[in-house]
């Protein structure tokens, strides 16, 4: 008995302290959301505006050519861009986000397309090299507080080797921050420009009309990298928000789970010493009456 209560004593204090660190990632995630949210409002106007801006040049220029918004005639190669995080504790956040690409990279091979890896965040790196899968870029160290350089880093050397033809497209992985009980993750294609023909008026109401100076072309030289930088650090302010949220959900679950072990431990540890106080009397009772049956035959 005593063994056994002194086994369940270890196993609550281990308890104890794993609690305390769930406990203390929740509240550090907690209050970590709240700027990632303000974060990702604030630079959502800039991305929608450059959106609408790119769309109206494209639009308002019936035949303007671009490398960015041409599909090519064979397409032999392809960049995957994915967002994963830097730490754990964070539930099932990076193996949807890894899911998904696999996913992606399966409908490539697919097409006898060669996928080519740039990966952000240690966790996704770890994951690509335990299983011996080349990248050709990795980042890490800014997965909760993205900065724009960060995202330029980045975007540098996707927008150089589409341009030397070494990529044909750039599809970007990663999660999208839909509410703190829900974030999405899903592969979109970055390069070349979706562009569909269409009569309905635009969601966010008419598109602004431009004069170009010197021609749409070289605005497009000069947007179209800024576009996709945008939508590459907007990409990474909600994957920052996603996985901040979907640790503190973890967190308050490991928790929750500790205290509710906590409790049967606690249980099974009194049954135990009330057990072992059960044992001590028998014995003294029993002990005492040996004793007395012992001094009346001595009588």
């Amino acid at each position: 008995m005593a063994a056994q209560l002194r086994t369940v004593r270890r196993r609550i204090t281990s308890v104890k302290s794993i609690a305390k660190i769930t406990r203390a990632q929740e509240l550090i995630a907690s209050s970590r959301i709240v700027r990632a949210q303000q974060r990702m409002r604030a630079a959502e106007p800039y991305s929608r505006e450059l959106t609408r801006a790119v769309e109206a040049v494209i639009s308002r220029s019936a035949q303007v050519t671009h490398p960015f918004t041409e599909e090519r005639d064979t397409i032999s190669t392809a960049a995957i861009v994915i967002l994963t995080s830097d730490s754990g504790f964070c539930g099932a956040y990076n193996a949807n986000v890894l899911r998904e690409s696999q996913r992606l990279r399966q409908t490539l091979t697919e097409r006898k397309v060669d996928a080519k890896l740039y990966v952000a965040g240690r966790k996704g790196i770890g994951w690509h090299r335990f299983r011996d899968l080349a990248l050709d870029g990795e980042w890490s160290g800014f997965s909760t507080q993205p900065q724009y350089k960060d995202a330029q880093a980045l975007a540098e050397p996707l927008l150089k080797a589409f341009e030397a033809k070494e990529v044909d497209e750039i599809h970007l992985v990663s999660t999208d921050f839909v509410s703190m009980l829900t974030q999405q993750s899903g592969a979109r294609r970055l390069i070349p420009l979706e562009i569909e023909d269409t009569t309905e008026e635009h969601p966010s109401g008419p598109l602004p009309q431009y004069e170009f100076e010197p021609s749409p072309e070289k605005v497009l030289d000069a947007l179209l990298p800024q576009y996709v930088t945008s939508r590459i650090f907007f990409a990474m302010l909600e994957a920052a928000a996603s996985e901040l949220a979907s640790r503190r959900r973890a967190m308050k679950a490991a928790t929750d789970n500790a205290n509710d072990l906590l409790e049967n431990l606690t249980r099974e540890a009194n049954n135990a010493r009330q057990a072992e106080i059960t044992q001590e009397i028998s014995e003294i009772v029993g002990g005492a009456n040996a004793l007395a049956d012992a001094n009346s035959g001595s009588e």
